[in-house]
């Protein structure tokens, strides 16, 4: 494995770096997975990546009772209002959402999914969460732990955005 990863990692150092090596590639295997769990996603349910990510939000606000703007939904994908209105317009042309007027300022609207597509997205993934569930449920505290805290670590580090060399 330390060939294969040595362009991006260097030669194997040690037993320590070669441990660090194959987490990092396991992790990097479970992302391609997932990135292809998405695809299929989206292909089953005849949508884009944005659309997909409008549902699953929609979905999220909800089931914590909340209402979601257009414009909420704007600053969440970080589009243009006119990419926004083409997403809702496609998904309440494939009777995904509906707009509905805002109860005391009838300028606005909000955005709900329907009851179709909470069924649909919960037929098309629910047996995949299930299965992650599943793969798991038996970690012990202290494994749960230390998966968490590593997967956060990771975060940070991709978070942070180096800055190009200057140019000449």
């Amino acid at each position: 494995m330390a060939i294969e990863n040595a362009y991006w990692y260097g030669e194997k150092a040690d037993d320590r770096h070669e441990r660090a090596v194959a987490l990092l590639q396991a992790f990097r295997m479970y992302r391609a997975a997932e990135v292809a769990m998405r695809r299929r996603t989206r292909e089953a349910m005849s949508m884009g990546e944005n659309d997909l990510l409008v549902l699953r939000y929609l979905l999220r606000a909800q089931r914590e009772g909340r209402r979601v703007s257009p414009s909420e939904l704007t600053r969440y994908l970080g589009v243009s209002t006119a990419s926004m209105t083409a997403i809702i317009d496609r998904l309440e042309k494939s009777d995904h959402v509906r707009r509905e007027r805002h109860a005391t300022d009838r300028r606005s609207i909000h955005v709900i999914p329907t009851a179709e597509t909470d069924h649909e997205v919960r037929a098309t993934l629910g047996k995949m969460h299930e299965r992650m569930l599943a793969a798991v449920i038996d970690m012990t505290p202290e494994e749960t732990r230390i998966v968490t805290e590593t997967l956060a670590r990771l975060q940070s580090a991709v978070d942070q955005v180096d800055s190009p060399p200057p140019s000449d």
